[in-house]
């Protein structure tokens, strides 16, 4: 038999055709008539993501180009292109990294983003996960300070946990900042205007060229140094209790002094809250993210270390006002209190009962007196109805009881003790008592006695028994 022709190169490999003379293993993919092994997408996009892992030039790298498409999803990721003339790379930029920088990237803008080059799996494609970002064109500089605040950031030096709160009044402010400069003349009079009663101390130093940093440095320390001795020697109320380092802005060499690690290490150590006012509203230094409070500029950072005397005042009016209508209103029901006792008292008083009693009596006197007369008048219509009944046998009757009263007062002379004494008897009866004496031996000798006849009394004394 003769041989089998080779395909040409332009004609693809039959894939399911397997040679009689191939090994197979198994669990391995079967090889084409070419020996082409077969492999999966995942498993393609696994090797270049391994391959892009194991280059140690790709985990950090500094990467310019132009911004284009950029997006913000709403769990706050940015999306965006870095193109050049002939290409384009993929970056995505996580949102605490996005919301910790000072600079975004906008479309058309040349931007320096610094980040590690990894393959998404999900669409199979590569792009740079981007760490930070600066405008293109600071050079070696502008790259220094990434990577010190980068390092500085992994020891915890920025951290939010770290910061302190800011006294709400304080009595003595310190300023570090060159005392020649603007910026010395605007605090003072940011802090005279929004708050007259603050005390500040200025320790001076240098805030540009050669030898700043460690002039910084030194000021601070000399701050801290006043505060203990003022405490010590019992004079707390000279001590400083927040400490404003700024300056005016400038370019990023001229700010090199507060991006400097000796200047940020000193202000994280410093013993008092730190606010910082250095630059512009868009200069950021690491100065900025080491100090508990970072202010836009100078006279910023003035105002946001004392209050504002303004606020203070209406604040004050009104809680006064407020006070002012809480003790009214509670006086008010005091005074309801107080009268309801006093209300209560009253009918208490002996004078008061006394006169509700007798009101209660007199009222009690008038009805009885109305009923009485009532009865009176009832009693007088009865008795002349009587009357008029009896006004016609009235005569007759009375005639026939005046000759019964007269037979029968005859029958009782006759009866009585005046007819007996009119025939010459006497009763006899002892002065001394009334008595009526019956027995001779009831008038002992010298007995006074009274005799009594028909027309009169006799007096007599008894002689003794005869």
């Amino acid at each position: 038999m003769g041989r089998t022709p080779e395909p040409p190169d332009w004609v693809l490999p039959a894939w399911d055709a397997v040679a009689a003379d191939a090994a197979t293993t198994p669990g391995s993919p079967p090889g084409g008539p070419f020996g082409v092994r077969i492999r999966t997408v995942s498993e393609v996009t696994r090797i270049v993501r391994d391959a892009l892992r194991a280059d140690d030039g790709l985990r950090e790298l500094w990467v310019e180009g132009e911004v284009s498409r950029v997006t913000v999803s709403s769990a706050g990721h940015a999306y965006f292109s870095l193109k050049d003339e002939r290409s384009q790379l993929a970056c995505v930029w996580f949102r605490d990294d996005r919301l910790a920088s000072a600079f975004q990237p906008q479309s058309g803008l040349r931007i320096v983003a610094r980040g590690r080059l990894d393959v998404f799996e999900t669409q199979g494609v590569y792009q740079l996960y981007v760490e930070a970002i600066q405008p293109a064109g600071f050079g070696d500089l502008a790259l220094r300070f990434e990577a010190a605040k980068a390092r500085l950031a992994a020891e915890g030096l920025f951290d939010a946990a770290r910061k302190r709160e800011l006294p709400v009044r304080p009595a003595v402010i310190a300023v570090v900042t060159s005392p020649s400069g603007a910026v010395w003349h605007d605090i003072r009079t940011v802090l005279e205007r929004r708050w007259p009663l603050v005390r500040v101390v200025l320790s001076p130093c240098q805030v540009q060229g050669e030898g700043a940093e460690a002039g910084i440095v030194t000021a601070l320390r000399r701050v801290a140094r006043w505060a203990d001795h003022c405490r010590t020697v019992g004079l707390e109320d000279d001590a400083p209790a927040v400490t404003i380092i700024a300056r005016g802005g400038g370019s990023l060499e001229d700010l090199a002094a507060f991006n400097d690690e000796r200047v940020v290490r000193a202000v994280v150590g410093h013993p008092l809250p730190v606010v910082s006012g250095v630059g512009h509203e868009v200069d950021v230094t690491l100065v900025d993210f080491a100090a508990d409070v970072r202010a836009a500029t100078p006279s910023a950072a003035a105002e946001l270390a004392v209050p504002d005397r303004v606020d203070v005042l209406a604040r004050v009016g009104r809680d006064a006002g407020r006070g002012a209508f809480l003790v009214r209103a509670r006086l008010a029901t005091d005074q309801a209190s107080v009268a309801a006792e006093s209300r209560a008292l009253a009918g208490l008083r002996p004078d008061t009962q006394l006169a509700a009693t007798r009101e209660r009596i007199g009222y009690m006197l008038d009805q009885a007196t109305r009923r009485i007369v009532a009865t009176i008048t009832v009693a007088r219509g009865e008795v002349n109805q009587l009357g008029g009944q009896l006004s016609p046998v009235l005569p007759r009757r009375v005639e026939r009881a005046w000759a019964e009263l007269e037979g029968a007062a005859g029958r009782l002379d006759a009866l009585g003790p005046g007819a007996t004494l009119a025939r010459g008897y006497a009763i006899v009866s002892r002065v001394a008592d009334g008595a009526i004496v019956r027995d001779p031996a009831e008038a002992p000798t010298g007995t006074r006695l009274l005799l009594r006849v028909a027309r009169g009394e006799l007096p007599a004394v008894s002689d003794g028994e005869r």
